[in-house]
This record gives structure tokens, C-alpha cells and sequence, in this order.
């Protein structure tokens, strides 16, 4: 018979040697409270679902290098860039950065053993991995042509595709990003260290904390717009079908409710880890950081105001569309004090021009193009011949895509040495670094020339005049697409193969430094050292460990005055 410490081992509720052994078998792995493993679990989820999409991307690209129908029927194009954008969004872009890099950091980064819930975060991944076998059902069934966003009447009354088992996932799913915000917010709250004030916390965790809002007030709008177009296509109430009696604009209200803020969902933990690799990489602290943090509370607080902006050639009142064209203007100036601030960082900074800076880099000029070219869209005047052109397709590409993907991949190779205690091969990081920028550019930019030429999205057949701007976006993405997998190979191959890694190899000053790569099964194993975030005095190098280690007080005094320790 097993003795209770061997059954705390298998369920993961005592220490083996460390997170990643793996002697104890799967089911150690399902019903770990660990949140490195529930992280790696995550990352394994997000980084399929990134593929599969990927796959569908290249055949929608594939079929649209020539101007007439190939090898798809247009029922199986629209059946195609449904999924796409389903499973890109709901199952990678929203949970991406939060499930993987917020799951594995955020305790670290508080000299903490856990998140304050560690079951409720295994049932976040338990509800992710619910709501993707229902994704997978409609995979392998009747498809879905809805669009990602489920439109109605189509969704309720027009479509003969499986509608139901998919928003049923997209429902599940919003549970699980719930759960993970409820958490985020009591941790960061509760488990601070002694000496780790507000703006003492990294730059990180006020972006996970500002997600965390959004995630906890919007979500549940969407469950129930959901929950009623499954009622409606069901039992045929009068909801947002106007056969039925209903409005269908009700439903376009309530959905954009939520994902306008589910835009920052995607987007606000990305600049939470652009801030900490550009201050890492760069060698100086962040410029402006109570402008940086207080932005994100701005983004968050602001982006519930802006939803009317997708409801332009809705037939709103001119009114309306004013007042929600005049928000959607000011939310653009946080974002904007963001890059200004990473601007100012950058300048005269020790840039050390490692594979997450070159990510940095990107990010930075990617989600200015697509911050950019939002105020085209924002604007009424030029938003109404823009509307459902490739115009918008870009612009959402290189705000979602864009920035949430070259922060993700830039996190993973900053964060990796504390993943897995590995280092990555550096020229393979920037060359498949390089691959991503181009690729993602030559794929998105040629359709915002084709949609101020007025080629729609959605069509797979079009005129000859966008062939040679199809053309160039097929290419770019098979580019993208070599970008991605080899960034990741070159991850995966460094986890097996790759030299071991000191504790801190960049030199950061932040918490997660401090312990082990790989960390303990509780993190830290010795007194915590708090000091300011980017304060890079407060570590030293270290020839006998090849990284650097914390400069230890003399003495303990009050925050104001030295670094303070705190006991794990």
C-alpha cells in the first residue's frame, strides 16, 4: 500500500527532486498543484493550438495565391477561416501569455512557494483542456462557417454547422480565463513580500494585474451572450434573430462588450513582458515606470468604453458613433506613453542585442504599425469604406498577432534558462528571429495597400488587380510559418541538449532570479532579497556560477532605505 507521502509525490502535493522530474508518471503531471507544471501544461496546449491554426492560415494563403477557386470550395474556405480565427483566438492569442509565462513568473516574481488558489489554477487548465476537446469536436465533425465571432442571425437560424458544440467551447473556455484572473488578482493582493510595495512590483504583474480586471468584468458578458445564442438556436426564442422577434445588433453589442476588452486581454501581458526583457536586455531602468504601470490600468479601465467602434455601419446614431470615435482616440494615448517610455529606455541604454531584445525590437515596430493604422479605424470618416476590407484584416493581425506572438516567443527565450535550466543556441534564436519579423511584415503589410484598394475580406475569389498582393501574403506567410516552428525547435532542442544555466544568466533584478534553474519544487530554498525591480546594482557577477547573484545588505532596514529580506 502507498504511504502518504508516496500519494502527496503522485498528485503533486510534495516536492520531488524538482518540477520537471518526471519519475512519478502522468498522472503526477494532471493533478499537480505546481504552477511551474500547470504552466508547462499550458504551453504545451497553446503551442498546439498556435500550430493548428498556423496550418489552417497556410491553406487559406495557399488557396488564395491564384484569383479563382483551387483546391477549396467556398463552403470549405469559410468553414476554414473560421477555425483559424476560432482556435487562434480563443484557444492561443487570449490565453497565451497569462496561462504560460503569468503562471510560471507571477509566484517567482513575489518570492512566493505557489498562486494563492493552486486547485483553482488546475482547473483552469482542466477547463481549458474541456473547452479545446469541444473545439476538436467541431474539427472532426460538421466544421463551423460562422466566423470566430459567431454572428447572428447566421449562427442561430443559417448555418448547418456545428455552432452549438463550438460556442459551448468558447463558454467553457471564458471559465477558464476567469478563474485564472480571480487568481492573478488575490495573489499579487495577498502574497507580496514585506518591502514590495505597488510600485515597487515589476512592471509584469501590474499588466497581469490590469488583464486580470478585464478578465474577471468582461468574461462573463460573453458566457451569456453564448449561453443565449445556444438557447436561441435550441429552442428558437426570440433573442437576436429577428425571425424569432429578435435583434440581431443586441448580440453584436453584448459580444464586442467583451472583446474590444478581450483585445487587452491579449495584449496588455505582452507589454508587461516587453517592459521586463527591454529593462534586462538594456541594462537600465525602465523610463517612466509609474506612467508604464498606471497606463495599463488606463488600457484596461478605457477599453470597456470603446466596444460601439465596431458598430459604425451598424446605422448607430451619428451621435453615438461620435462619442465612441472620440473614446476609442484616447485610448490610443496609454499605448502611446508605452512606446514613448520603451523609446526613452532604449536610448543610451547598454543594449545588449540578445534573441529577446530582437523580439523587443519587433514587437515594438509591429504594434506601432498596427496601433497606427488603428486611427484609420477609429476615425469615421475613413472607417466606413475600410469596414470588412483587408484593411481591418492587417490592422487586427499586427495588434493581435504581432504583438501577443513576438512577446510570447520573447518571453519564452528570456525566461527559458528558468523553464527548463537550459540555454538556447543564440544565432538559431536571432536568425529564426529574423525569419518571424520578415515573414509576419511581408504577409500582413502587401493587405493594407489591398484593402485601401477596396479587396474584402472573406472572398477567395477576387480580381486580378490583388493577385500580386495575395501573392506576396502566401509567401510571407510560409516565411512566418518556418519563423515560428524553427523559434520553437530551437526552444525544444535546448531543453534536451543545451549547456545548463546559473540561476541568473541576464543579470535581472527581479525576484524570479533569485532561485534555481530550474526552480525547486517551493521555489526558493534561501531569504529573498526585495530591492527596486530594474535596480541592476543589486546583482553582481559571479565567476564560480557563471551568472549573477544578489548583492546581500548589511543590514535589514526599512524599504525606503536598503533592500529588504524576507524569509521564504
Amino acid at each position: 500500500m502507498a504511504t502518504v507521502t508516496q500519494k502527496q509525490q503522485l498528485f503533486g502535493h510534495a516536492p520531488s527532486n524538482h518540477y520537471l522530474d518526471a519519475s512519478h508518471g502522468v498522472m503526477s503531471w494532471i493533478f499537480t498543484l505546481d504552477h511551474k507544471r500547470i504552466a508547462i501544461m499550458y504551453m504545451y496546449g497553446v503551442i498546439a493550438s498556435l500550430f493548428l491554426a498556423g496550418i489552417f492560415a497556410l491553406v487559406l494563403r495557399t488557396e488564395l495565391y491564384t484569383t479563382k477557386e483551387w483546391f477549396l470550395t467556398s463552403a470549405q474556405y469559410n468553414q476554414m477561416f473560421t477555425l483559424h480565427g476560432a482556435v487562434m483566438v480563443f484557444l492561443f492569442i487570449i490565453p497565451s501569455v497569462p496561462a504560460i509565462i503569468g503562471n510560471f513568473v507571477l509566484p517567482m516574481m513575489l518570492g512566493a512557494k505557489d498562486v494563492a488558489f493552486p486547485r483553482l489554477n488546475l482547473a483552469s487548465l482542466w477547463l481549458y483542456w474541456l473547452g479545446g476537446i469541444f473545439f476538436i469536436v467541431v474539427l472532426a465533425t460538421t466544421q463551423l462557417d460562422t466566423g470566430w465571432t459567431f454572428y447572428t442571425p447566421y449562427s442561430t437560424s443559417k448555418s448547418n454547422t456545428n455552432v452549438i458544440a463550438a460556442t459551448m467551447g468558447a463558454f467553457i473556455l471564458g471559465f477558464s480565463s476567469i478563474f485564472t484572473g480571480l487568481n492573478f488578482i488575490v495573489t499579487i493582493n495577498t502574497m507580496r513580500p514585506k518591502g514590495m510595495t505597488w510600485f515597487r512590483m515589476p512592471l509584469l504583474l501590474w499588466g497581469l494585474y490590469s488583464t486580470s480586471i478585464i478578465q474577471v468584468l468582461a468574461t462573463p458578458v460573453l458566457g451569456i451572450t453564448l449561453l443565449l445564442l445556444i438557447v436561441e438556436r435550441t429552442l428558437k426564442l426570440g433573442i437576436f434573430d429577428p425571425n424569432y422577434g429578435g435583434d440581431p445588433l443586441l448580440y453584436q453589442h453584448f459580444f464586442w462588450f467583451y472583446s474590444h476588452p478581450a483585445v487587452y486581454i491579449m495584449i496588455l501581458p505582452a507589454m508587461g513582458v516587453v517592459s521586463e526583457m527591454l529593462a534586462v536586455h538594456c541594462r537600465k531602468e525602465v523610463f517612466g515606470y509609474k506612467f508604464i504601470a498606471m497606463s495599463s490600468v488606463a488600457i484596461a479601465l478605457i477599453g470597456f468604453l470603446v466596444w460601439g467602434h465596431h458598430l459604425f455601419t451598424s446605422g448607430q446614431s451619428d451621435l453615438t458613433s461620435l462619442v465612441f470615435s472620440a473614446i476609442t482616440f484616447s485610448v490610443a494615448v496609454p499605448s502611446a506613453v508605452k512606446v514613448f517610455n520603451w523609446l526613452c529606455t532604449m536610448y543610451r541604454g547598454d543594449i545588449n542585442l540578445s534573441t529577446p531584445m530582437l523580439y523587443v525590437m519587433s514587437f515594438i515596430f509591429l504594434f506601432g504599425i498596427g496601433g497606427l493604422t488603428g486611427l484609420w479605424l477609429g476615425a469615421l470618416s475613413t472607417d466606413i469604406p475600410l469596414h470588412d476590407t483587408y484593411f481591418v484584416v492587417a490592422h487586427f493581425h499586427y495588434v493581435m498577432v504581432g504583438g501577443t506572438m513576438t512577446a510570447l516567443l520573447g518571453g519564452l527565450f528570456h525566461w527559458w534558462p528558468k523553464f527548463s535550466g537550459r540555454m538556447y543556441n543564440e544565432p538559431l534564436g536571432k536568425l529564426f528571429c529574423f525569419f518571424v519579423f520578415v515573414g509576419f511584415n511581408l504577409t500582413f503589410f502587401p493587405q493594407f495597400i489591398m484593402g485601401s484598394l477596396g479587396m474584402p475580406r472573406r472572398y477567395h475569389e477576387y480580381a486580378e488587380i490583388y493577385q500580386i498582393y495575395h501573392q506576396a501574403s502566401t509567401w510571407g506567410a510560409y516565411t512566418l510559418g518556418i519563423g515560428i516552428f524553427g523559434a520553437v525547435m530551437v526552444l525544444v532542442y535546448a531543453w534536451f541538449f543545451g549547456r545548463k544555466a546559473s540561476g541568473n544568466p541576464w543579470g535581472a533584478a527581479t525576484l524570479e532570479w533569485q532561485c534555481s534553474s530550474p526552480p525547486s519544487f517551493h521555489n526558493f530554498e534561501h531569504r529573498v532579497i526585495v530591492s527596486e525591480p530594474y535596480d541592476f546594482a543589486s546583482v553582481v557577477y559571479d565567476e564560480s556560477v557563471d551568472g549573477y547573484v544578489p548583492v546581500i545588505p548589511k543590514r535589514e532596514t526599512t524599504p525606503n532605505q536598503q533592500p529588504a529580506t524576507v524569509p521564504h
